[in-house]
């Protein structure tokens, strides 16, 4: 078990590049035109908001998938405590109980922070959509955006399970 863990945290975290999502490379295709739908990494879908501000309620949706998309405290709190939790566990002696039970529980919480992190970034990219959606139904000139079905939503998705994407960037 301690050599799983330990092999999981080697190759996992020099890899993290291939969990992140894919910001730099999103379009949408305005007037022909292909323009960026985030203009810099921390605020998400920047690049519609001189169409979607013509749209009170699409702005509205904006700003909701914006908001989602901030750090948020809990996320950072529960990684730091599963941090030292399992760096803690090196500091306890060998023959203790506790030092496997840290570093499991640490492992544990991590991975749920970040599946749980995961989740609702997934279903925020929702919120985007129906941003795009509610400015095509009034104005123009139309915003044609897809997701690269990379998610799907909840109805279009033909069973329920644990995906994994994994992209390469630049």
């Amino acid at each position: 078990m301690k050599k799983l863990l330990t092999f999981l945290l080697i190759y996992l975290l020099p890899n993290s590049s291939l969990w992140t999502a894919d910001t730099c490379s999103r379009v949408a295709v305005v007037n022909y035109q292909e323009v960026l739908v985030d203009t810099n990494a921390t605020q998400k879908g920047d690049g519609l908001r001189y169409y979607l501000e013509k749209d009170l309620e699409a702005k509205s949706y904006l700003e909701l998938y914006q908001e989602g998309n901030r750090t948020r405290l809990s996320n950072t709190v529960i990684g730091t405590l599963a941090t030292s939790m399992m760096f803690s566990s090196f500091f306890v002696d060998k023959s203790s109980p506790g030092r496997e039970a840290l570093l499991i529980g640490g492992f544990s919480v991590m991975v749920l922070n970040f599946l749980m992190a995961k989740t609702l970034e997934h279903k925020n990219e929702g919120n985007l959509e129906r941003a795009i959606e509610e400015y095509n139904k009034r104005n123009l000139p139309r915003i044609d955006y897809s997701s690269d079905n990379r998610f799907k939503r909840d109805s279009e998705m033909a069973e329920d399970g644990i995906y994994l994407n994994v992209t390469k960037e630049f």
